[in-house]
């Protein structure tokens, strides 16, 4: 497909002047542009067509399925769309006066904001929220920013922050972008080995950032060790929420110890996720971490109004513009509702049962490291595959040619030719079987015809691509003469 730069004509415009008068007649001269700046020249229906043929090659979660393991890339339903979409909030502007006093502008959206952290809290089990990060890891850096204004605040002298190795990837980037030292520990048969935290726990230990179930899709079981040693040397335990389809209304994270834990909205509650954006990441805190929440916060008045309140001395201040990504939690709200706390245990459910279903039925065909009962996600290893000269990127690639997204691969490091799937609840187990089905053939190939694997895809519109040119050689301008 050509780009809309060699489609270009010179001299073909999509729009005309008006009243037979050129731009320049309308736009003030000190605003025109003086140098030629290389935009194409198309008329209305080549722009149409060539933006509607590139809509036509995205692959997306509406047409297809996405086991992108560590990542909950799930359909969500539209009726949140339709929600977020209502007049009375997408013309709100983030200054309108808040009280009845004051106009009663924007009372219903603070009154979301409010409930929204209430929902939170109840399904977490933690004292209070903040809305305003913007992303996962955003969350987790104000998590880290939290824990360290509660470490001056008491007068404690901490300077390391311990991540284990089965963690996500961003929590040790998070540590050290906050001015930690990065601690990592190694995991015992796919779980925190309590005795290798021992060795490195000490008073100056400000916490650890935990993952659970961490990245292998096992759940932490020497949780209540982990939080009693921590809590012998003033450590506070964080908790990353992106894997909380796998535990939402089966624990509250704050009933079990944890101190800090950010979510990913954008993940679990119903807001589709990738290509950037948009994201949302609230951060919920023990009641001793509630005083550096950022500001501004929602509060109530007794007479049912809703306000922002600035009025926290020990707060970290702000982390975002405004309130963070509204529109984003107002969906998050409107899913919350329908599927009411049943609903969202059966999420948890169907997500787990899921997992666990393809990690059975592919056991004979790949190597699974850590081969018990798993929690949302799972991981697999193309170590056999590998001896044939086929590795876990080569069937990534493979599995584009067969209309599905590639899982996610070679994350967790800890795991050899990784192959991480997620399926999440939203998906049948018609689509599970054509996934697992596809899977299988791939690894029959490879016994057969393994260059036939490390060629794909060969279906698609671009085909395998030389890895290290493009990494090393990549073309990052259009040449506007062409």
């Amino acid at each position: 497909m050509k780009t809309i730069f060699e489609k270009s004509v010179a001299g073909r415009e999509g729009c005309w002047p008006c009243d037979g008068l050129a731009a320049e007649a309308y736009i003030p001269k000190e605003l025109l542009r003086e140098e030629e700046i290389g935009l194409p020249s198309a008329g209305e229906l080549d722009v149409v067509r060539h933006f509607t043929k590139l809509s036509q090659r995205n692959f997306g979660v509406d047409g297809n399925f996405y086991p992108l393991g560590s990542c909950t890339m799930k359909y969500n339903p539209k009726f949140t769309e339709v929600v977020a979409a209502m007049p009375g909030f997408t013309r709100l502007h983030p200054v309108l006066p808040q009280l009845k006093g004051a106009g009663h502008l924007c009372q219903g959206a603070l009154e979301v904001m409010y409930e929204t952290e209430r929902l939170l809290c109840e399904i977490t089990g933690m004292h209070s929220y903040t809305l305003h990060p913007m992303a996962g890891a955003h969350g987790e850096l104000t998590g880290v920013m939290l824990m360290a204004a509660y470490h001056k605040d008491k007068g404690n002298e901490k300077t390391k922050i311990i991540v284990p190795d089965s963690a996500h990837g961003t929590n040790p980037a998070s540590a050290a972008i906050a001015g930690y030292e990065v601690i990592s520990i190694e995991s015992r048969d796919g779980i925190i080995d309590p005795e290798a935290l021992r060795e490195v726990l000490d008073d100056k230990v400000a916490g650890m950032m935990m993952t659970c179930p961490n990245t292998l899709g096992l759940f932490e079981k020497n949780l209540p060790e982990i939080v009693r040693m921590l809590r012998e040397v003033d450590a506070l335990l964080y908790y990353d929420g992106a894997n909380l389809n796998a535990v939402m209304g089966k624990m509250r994270v704050g009933d079990v110890g944890f101190d800090i834990v950010h979510l990913n909205l954008h993940k679990t509650f119903a807001t589709p996720h990738g290509g950037g954006g948009p994201g949302s990441g609230p951060v919920g805190v023990s009641e001793r971490v509630a005083p550096y929440l950022p500001i501004s916060r929602v509060q109530k008045l007794e007479d049912g109004q809703f306000f922002l309140d600035y009025d926290y001395p020990k707060s970290i201040g702000y982390v975002a513009p405004f309130y963070g990504n509204f529109g984003v939690y107002l969906k998050a709200y409107a899913y919350i509702l329908r599927l009411g706390g049943t609903g969202l245990t059966r999420a948890t459910e169907n997500a787990v049962l899921a997992a666990n279903y393809m990690r059975k039925r592919l056991e004979k065909h790949f190597e699974i490291p850590y081969n018990r009962t798993c929690m949302h996600e799972f991981v697999a290893g193309a170590v056999h595959q590998a001896e044939k000269g086929v590795r876990a990127l080569d069937i990534a690639k493979a599995l584009l040619d067969k209309g599905h997204h590639a899982p996610t691969i070679y994350f967790p490091l800890i795991v050899k030719e990784c192959i991480m799937v997620e399926p999440t609840e939203t998906e049948n187990k018609a689509t599970l079987d054509h996934f697992v089905d596809d899977l299988i053939a791939i690894a029959e190939l490879t016994e057969a015809d393994p260059e036939a694997v490390q060629k794909a895809p060969v279906t698609l519109p671009v085909t395998r691509l030389d890895e290290t040119l493009a990494a090393r050689g990549m073309v990052l301008t259009e040449d506007m003469g062409s």
